[in-house]
């Protein structure tokens, strides 16, 4: 009985945006709902993909720097995706003296496909952004069209307060238009930025491993002129 009812509610709640807004609003209901679900799939998924192998490329890094390059290149040699696995592959390259124009192309390629695979279906969330709006608009124009149709039956018998209440309902749409659109573009650039922030530090990551031993020689002038001027 009470699943009866909840199923009877909902179809009432249907028929009352239907009634409101036409298959505009219902519309725009289904671009809500797909909205959501992606924004909390790929806030789950970015999250994981940059946090996945961070840890142990850091790790990996810092032996590296230190001289350590065997046992940097173990740390991560296991490791199949995510920094660590590109990581592992710039030191592979820098260990086995690939030249530098192979191994950028192979860097390239590895981290163009993990960033791709973190960007996939943020495109939806452009889509409805883009969409939504324009859908509102439609429907807006739509019962516009209603209203003022109505209003020439009518004739002379004009009763404004059904005028009004026409002009409201065609306006409606275009409110949620705007409301399912806004999370959607906000969500999209925010996602956006957090793997245009993961593309930087993963950029930085395989530098440092080609520039570890400028580094080393830099830290030892420092040390050397240091140490002479210390003497003197």
């Amino acid at each position: 009985m009470l699943e009866n009812n909840t199923v009877m509610l909902g179809l009432s709640s249907l028929r009352d945006l239907y009634d409101l807004g036409g298959v505009v609003i219902l519309l725009l209901m289904l671009l809500s709902v797909v909205s959501l679900a992606v924004i909390i799939y790929k806030t789950v998924d970015i999250s994981v993909a940059c946090r996945r192998g961070r840890r142990s490329a850091n790790d990996a890094l810092d032996l590296w720097e230190s001289g350590h390059r065997s046992d940097a290149l173990l740390r991560v040699s296991d490791e199949r995706e995510g920094m660590s696995h590109v990581v592992g592959v710039a030191m592979q390259a820098h260990f086995q003296q690939l030249s530098h124009a192979l191994a950028r192309e192979e860097l390239v390629r590895i981290a163009t496909g993990l960033l791709e695979r973190m960007r996939s279906r943020l495109r939806i969330l452009e889509l409805i952004g883009s969409i939504s709006p324009l859908l509102g608009l439609f429907g807006t124009v739509l019962g516009m069209i209603t209203a003022f149709k109505g209003m020439e039956a009518a004739g002379a018998q004009i009763d404004p307060s059904v005028l009004s209440g026409g002009i409201w309902q065609a306006l409606l749409t275009t409110g949620v238009g705007l409301a399912v659109a806004i999370p959607s573009v906000v969500a999209h650039q925010w996602l956006e930025r957090r793997v245009e922030v993961y593309s930087l530090q993963l950029e930085d990551m395989v530098t440092r491993v080609f520039t570890a031993d400028l580094q080393r020689s830099v830290q030892g002038a420092t040390t050397a002129s240091k140490d002479s001027l210390h003497a003197a």
